[in-house]
C-alpha cells in the first residue's frame, strides 16, 4: 500500500513539473525558419520544423534558450559529436542573448540605428575625403617634380638625384595613400553591413512585440 502512495506521489509530481515547465513557457514565444527559408514568430513550432532548431523568446524578444538541430544518426552514435553541437547551441544562445540586450539598452526605433550609422559613416567619409585630398596634392607634386625632370631633358642637362629621388617618395606616399583609402571603404562596407544586421535583429524584436500586443489585444475584446 506505501508503495502504491510512493509511486502516485511520484507520478503526480512528475505531472507538477510538466505542468510547472509547461506555465513558465506559456509566454514564450518561438522563432524559427520555415521550409522556405523565412524567419517565422509563433507561439509553436510546426512539428516539421521543429529538427531544424528553434530560439525560444522572453517577453522581451530576447533569446533564452536556443534549440539545436536535430542531431544525424551518425552524430547521435558519436558521444563528442554531441557535445560540439549542444555546446554551439549554448554559444549561440548566449551570443544572440547578448546581442538582443545591447540593442534595446542602445536603441528605441530603427531610426536610432540609423543615426547611430550615419555617425559612424560620417567618420570614415571624412577620412576617406581627407585622403582623397592629399592623394590629389601628391599627384600634383609628382607631375610638377616630372615636369621640372623633362625640361632639364629637353634642354640636354641631366636630371638630379634628389629629384628623382623626391618622384619616387611621392610615388610611395601615393600608394601608401590609395591603399588607406581602399581600407576606409573595406571599414565603412563592413560597419554598413554590421548596422544591417542590427536592423534585420531589431525588427525582429519589434515584431515579438508587435505580435505579443496584438495577441493580447485580441484575447481582451
Amino acid at each position: 500500500m506505501k508503495l502504491t502512495k510512493v509511486k502516485i506521489l511520484s507520478v503526480l509530481g512528475t505531472a507538477l513539473l510538466l505542468l510547472v515547465t509547461q506555465l513558465a513557457h506559456s509566454r514564450s514565444m518561438y522563432r524559427y525558419i520555415n521550409d522556405q527559408g523565412n524567419v517565422v514568430l509563433g507561439y509553436q513550432v510546426p512539428t516539421g520544423d521543429v529538427k531544424k532548431g528553434y530560439e525560444v523568446l522572453n517577453e522581451d524578444g530576447i533569446v533564452i534558450e536556443v534549440v539545436p538541430r536535430e542531431l544525424t544518426d551518425e552524430e547521435r552514435a558519436n558521444v563528442s559529436a554531441q557535445d560540439k553541437v549542444l555546446a554551439a547551441a549554448d554559444a549561440e544562445k548566449e551570443r544572440l542573448r547578448q546581442w538582443d540586450e545591447s540593442l534595446l539598452l542602445r536603441y528605441s526605433t530603427i531610426e536610432d540605428i540609423e543615426a547611430a550609422r550615419s555617425r559612424a559613416l560620417s567618420s570614415l567619409l571624412i577620412n576617406v575625403s581627407i585622403l582623397k585630398s592629399n592623394t590629389r596634392s601628391l599627384k600634383q607634386q609628382v607631375e610638377n617634380y616630372q615636369a621640372q625632370a623633362a625640361n632639364i631633358e629637353r634642354r640636354g642637362g641631366e636630371v638630379d638625384v634628389q629629384r628623382l629621388a623626391a618622384i619616387e617618395d611621392l610615388q610611395g606616399e601615393i600608394e601608401a595613400t590609395e591603399r588607406s583609402i581602399l581600407e576606409r571603404n573595406r571599414e565603412m562596407e563592413e560597419v554598413k553591413a554590421k548596422f544591417q544586421m542590427d536592423m534585420d535583429r531589431f525588427e525582429q524584436l519589434l515584431d515579438v512585440v508587435a505580435l505579443r500586443r496584438s495577441m493580447h489585444s485580441n484575447s481582451t475584446e
